[in-house]
């Protein structure tokens, strides 16, 4: 496969076909009669998938650098370039994006009833942005397709969400962008600061920082990622939009468009700002945040009558073990992270897909509505349950790998805060359980109820392969492990010699966020 692919020459193109293809199915669909639209979407949407897939062959670890590079002037004037790379950590990102994409769009054909082009044609802008943002090299490129992605998705949760859905709309795009224009100041002050002829993540490494102005811009991109995240207590919007989003918004916004934000702490915080990223007071905020987040959020969900509202909760709870993965600054933490990442959009985006079913079916998303539905539905249930025991993180499924890895490489260096965040995987247990006994296995005493149908061919379509994914990365973690291992690897050196650099020349960074990863050389706990 590698060799057919060298061929023909797909590391020189991928990543363009991957951000344009979708612009130009967009057009497609705007162009085709209103009943067509979806089925042409998801065509498209699945020759990306499929064309994007080549990308697990073709990549090469390396030295964890970027491969696959390209970079042409955009806006010469301001050195701007539209440049584009891969590496082990926007690899997965990017497969994601392409995998989640279709999954969304079929479950759609059910759901969305008007405006049937412009919802689709957003969704694949949506998809173009989302790629852009994980496959830029340059730092201002990146802002634009990070920006971009706010445009469809505040009129896919504005036009067909739920009643409140302009409010939920209008609120997460004002918590977003708000949040951007603090990370662009700090780019254009990196910019100038660092005196270089491009935006380039390479031209703005080298940029000479004192730790004061290290700590500033940290903080302007901080609050950006973290509010994308969300991280606590910028997660207000969260909840609002996933409730009122049309499930195959919410399927993208938890599957994706969350991990942008820790995308962008692995991406710009820690090799930008080395020295902030280890200083002990952003480390000791950081992690309280995470652990705040995984708890809190825990004990909200638990008491949620609506499992929708219960569902976004526990992505708060999940981006909390990525926080502390990444700010533990350890190839276990990092790597688990990053496995959390691919866990979450997989089992969340599948518990958003199942609730979109039940609603279809029932038109009421309440716990209490339900309940024996395991006896006249046996596929959805066998599914719903497999899909939770995931998201709880039960081992041999993939929430147990990330979760478990995160915790351990926060033990490495915080073992205290990793002991409160693993009561946060018993907290799961306690508001994910009891949900699906109430909906599945209770007794079958509402009439509405013994007519609810089971899964259709269509649905298992959607569902199988997010299944497939859940237990082959819960069981056979290696292979993801090794393409994200050294790039993981590359950013805490650069992190380290930071750290080296400012201690020789007097700055002191206390603590032991500042001592080197007692274990570089390890991945993935092996």
């Amino acid at each position: 496969m590698t060799d057919f692919l060298l061929s023909i020459g797909y590391e020189s193109w991928i990543l363009h076909a991957l951000i344009w293809g979708p612009l130009v199915a967009m057009i497609h669909v705007l162009a085709s009669p209103e009943d067509r639209a979806k089925h042409i979407a998801f065509r498209w949407s699945l020759a990306l998938l499929a064309v994007s897939l080549g990308l697990w062959w073709a990549f090469d670890p390396g030295s964890g650098g970027f491969t696959m590079t390209s970079s042409r002037p955009w806006i010469s004037a301001w050195g701007v370039d539209y440049a584009l790379g891969v590496d082990g950590i926007s690899l997965f990102m990017i497969l994601l994006t392409t995998f989640t994409t279709p999954i969304a769009i079929l479950g759609s054909f059910e759901y969305i009833g008007k405006r049937e082009k412009a919802f689709y044609a957003l969704m694949l802008l949506l998809e173009m942005g989302v790629v852009g943002v994980f496959a830029a090299t340059d730092v201002f490129l990146f802002y634009v397709f990070f920006e971009l992605t706010l445009v469809p998705m505040y009129f896919i949760v504005g036009i067909w969400g739920g009643e409140r859905r302009v409010y939920a709309a209008v609120k997460f795009f004002l918590y977003t962008a708000l949040g951007s224009l603090l990370m662009l100041v700090a780019i254009l002050y990196l910019y100038f600061q660092a005196g270089a002829s491009s935006f380039s993540i390479a031209a703005l490494l080298d940029a000479p920082l004192t730790l004061q102005e290290q700590l500033w811009l940290f903080a302007a991109f901080a609050i950006a990622f973290a509010i994308k995240v969300p991280v606590f207590p910028l997660h207000t919007w969260l909840p609002d939009a996933h409730v009122e989003a049309p499930t195959p918004g919410s399927v993208v916004l938890a599957a994706v468009l969350l991990k942008m934000g820790t995308y962008g702490f692995l991406r710009f915080l820690l090799p930008l700002f080395p020295e902030a990223a280890q200083h002990p007071t952003v480390v000791t905020v950081m992690m309280v945040l995470g652990v705040v987040g995984i708890i809190y959020a825990a004990w909200v969900a638990a008491v949620q009558p609506d499992a929708k509202k219960l569902v976004a909760y526990t992505s708060v709870a999940h981006m909390g073990f990525v926080v502390i993965g990444i700010f533990a600054l350890t190839v276990n933490g990092i790597q688990g992270g990053l496995v959390v990442m691919i866990s979450h959009g997989i089992s969340t985006g599948a518990l958003f897909l199942l609730l979109g079913m039940m609603y279809e079916r029932r038109h009421t998303r309440l716990i209490e509505d339900f309940g024996g539905i395991g006896r006249v539905a046996p596929l959805f249930a066998t599914a719903f349950v497999i899909t939770a025991l995931a998201s709880i993180g039960l081992p041999g499924t993939s929430g147990f790998v990330g979760e478990f890895l995160a915790l351990l490489g926060t033990f490495e260096t915080h073992p205290t805060v990793a002991i409160l965040a693993s009561t946060g995987v018993i907290f799961a247990a306690y508001y994910m359980l009891p949900m699906v006994q109430r909906v599945l296995f209770n007794k079958l005493d509402k009439e509405e109820n013994r007519s609810f149908a089971d899964l259709s061919r269509r649905e298992i379509w959607i569902l199988a392969p997010l299944l497939a994914l859940m237990i082959w990365i819960g069981t056979n973690p290696s292979p993801f492990l090794e393409r994200m291992g050294p790039s993981v690897e590359r950013v805490i050196e650069r992190v380290q010699l930071s750290s080296q650099e400012a201690r020789l020349e007097g700055i002191e960074l206390p603590g032991p966020a500042a001592e080197p990863n007692p274990t570089p050389a390890r991945t993935g706990g092996q």
